[in-house]
């Protein structure tokens, strides 16, 4: 066992033997294993599945039923190969088509269930920031700066970074799947189609030319689009190493010679890669056009290793949600002894209301909540909680997933005034994702902020009462040292107020005073 200090908590995990990433890209599926030894991971196995996500979305972003049940097949085998893991070991995140389909919320249940694990769907920068942690772990040390190149089924992402951190993260909205697609949807690849994809591309990096030209002394490019385009250009003469300007230029005039992707007869290419090959070519040129790439190296990481080494880091001491945590503190100038009152309290009411059920994943967002819940008041003091709930939901968090921002939003905006809105369930759509969490789980939590915000109000570290709670799952009961209420009449209103409150939701709150 390992402790790990996770802020102001103090939470026990347990150190594992296995790990595993699984990866629901927009063009393939991935499973990758790894082994723990010590500091290092030894990558053990790993599966592949072509489904092409992105290739069933709708015009109007609907993911369609024959994707939905090429994907479905393809968690059905990883889920074999996971059995017998425990739930911490196992880490899924889903990319692209997940973020911008307007049935993930439907069909992400579904994935679970296959699966086995729950399925995070993360932003696009934080899908850049763990594609660089697994590219990065396998380069050697250089003072260099490095620019990381990984075009998706449905987004490319670009980053510079130096040694193992990111400085630049930027993820686009253009995937080798999506691109053929739109481009070449009979899989003839002509001038004018060929022009209009590289055009389309060149105006989508026009966002980040400023910032990324000339900032890199090596380009890298993660992923399978890159590392095919590399064994093509290797295998049929058109470059010696690497993926090069003049190389990608051969190519082009190879691909328009011949005219069409299924008569295309080149080295390396595998048959499941020739579906989004013109896609993926398309980005790539326009992107060494563009950023000024003479010469690109394929990466052996990607965005399943930097899964994995972020999932270790989290069993020891190094979780960059913690790190994203005080950043924000930081930034939004957060006073941090409050947040550690609010913390420290919050966290023993929850763990009285939950007793055994307690789990140490609505103990870590119950921590990290309390040290936010006041981001809000650099906007402005009025409604701060309100402000504190749009910035969780909306902001580029490293390390959070868009289901952890959008629960610990829905807290922060619960942490005080009216219940009424949250009539009916928790479970509503927050920053537009739709929460599935056990809505007694959410009750425990928000009143245990609540009654910490409630009782140090007074922003000191004022001697509180004896104070324990129990939850029955519809009833909240509070026993309080009845001196102490008498001699704080203030907080005895606030906390019938409290009662009131939850009433409203249907949960009932009970509040007695003891006698010494």
């Amino acid at each position: 066992m390992r402790r790990s200090s996770h802020l102001s908590g103090s939470f026990v995990v347990q150190l594992l033997s296995t790990l595993a990433a699984v990866d629901l890209g927009s063009n393939s599926f991935r499973l990758q294993i790894a082994r723990v030894e010590g500091d290092q991971l030894y990558m053990l196995d790993g599966l592949r599945e072509p489904v092409r996500l992105a290739a069933g979305l709708t015009a109007d972003k609907y993911l369609d039923t024959e994707a939905q049940q090429r994907a479905l097949v393809a968690l059905g085998r990883f889920a074999e190969r996971l059995r017998g893991l425990p739930r911490e070991a196992v880490r899924a995140v889903g990319t692209n088509s997940l973020r911008v389909a307007k049935n993930a919320a439907d069909f992400i249940p579904q994935a679970e269930h296959v699966l086995g694990f729950p399925i995070e769907v993360i932003a696009g920068r934080e899908e850049a920031r763990l594609i660089y942690l697994g590219v990065a772990q396998g380069l050697p040390q250089s003072k260099d700066n490095r620019l990381v190149m990984d075009i998706g089924g449905g987004s490319t992402e670009f980053i510079i970074g130096n040694g193992l951190t990111p400085l630049k993260l930027e993820s686009l909205y253009m995937g080798c799947v999506s691109f053929t697609r739109r481009f070449f949807p009979d899989g003839k690849i002509t001038k004018q189609n060929l022009k209009q994809a590289e055009l389309a591309a060149r105006v989508e990096l026009q966002i980040i030319v400023a910032d990324y030209k000339g900032q890199w002394q090596q380009a890298l490019g993660s992923s399978g689009t890159a590392k095919a385009l590399n064994e093509i250009l290797e295998l049929n003469g058109y470059s010696k190493g690497g993926i090069t300007r003049e190389g990608l230029d051969k190519l082009r005039t190879h691909l328009l010679k011949v005219g069409d992707v299924q008569k295309l007869d080149l080295q390396g290419l595998r048959p499941d890669r020739m579906p989004a090959l013109a896609g993926g070519f398309a980005i790539m040129y326009a992107a060494f056009c563009e950023l000024g790439i003479t010469h690109m190296s394929p990466a052996l990481g990607a965005l399943r290793e930097g899964v994995l080494y972020d999932l270790w880091g989290r069993f020891h001491n190094n979780d960059m949600r913690d790190v994203t945590v005080r950043q924000f503190m930081q930034r939004y100038r957060v006073d941090a002894k409050q947040a550690e009152r609010v913390a420290k309290l919050a966290a023993v009411f929850a763990q009285q209301f939950f007793g055994t059920e307690i789990g140490e994943a609505d103990l870590h967002t119950l921590n990290w909540a309390a040290h936010l819940l006041e981001i809000g008041i650099s906007v402005a003091h009025s409604g701060y909680h309100k402000h504190t709930a749009y910035i969780l939901a909306n902001a580029d968090m490293p390390g959070f997933s868009k289901k952890e921002q959008a629960r610990i939003s829905l807290l922060a905006l619960a942490q005080r005034g009216s219940l009424d809105k949250f009539q009916g369930q928790l479970n509503f759509p927050v920053g537009g994702l739709l929460l599935h969490n056990d809505p007694s789980a959410d009750y425990v939590l928000i009143m245990s902020l609540r009654l910490a915000v409630l009782f140090y109000r007074n922003r000191s570290d004022s001697e509180l009462p004896a104070m324990h709670g129990r939850f029955s799952g519809t009833k909240f009961h509070l026993s309080i040292d009845a001196n102490w209420l008498a001699q704080n009449p203030l907080t005895e209103t606030a906390l019938q107020e409290e009662v009131k409150q939850w009433k409203t939701l249907g949960v009932g709150m009970q509040v007695v005073a003891e006698s010494p």
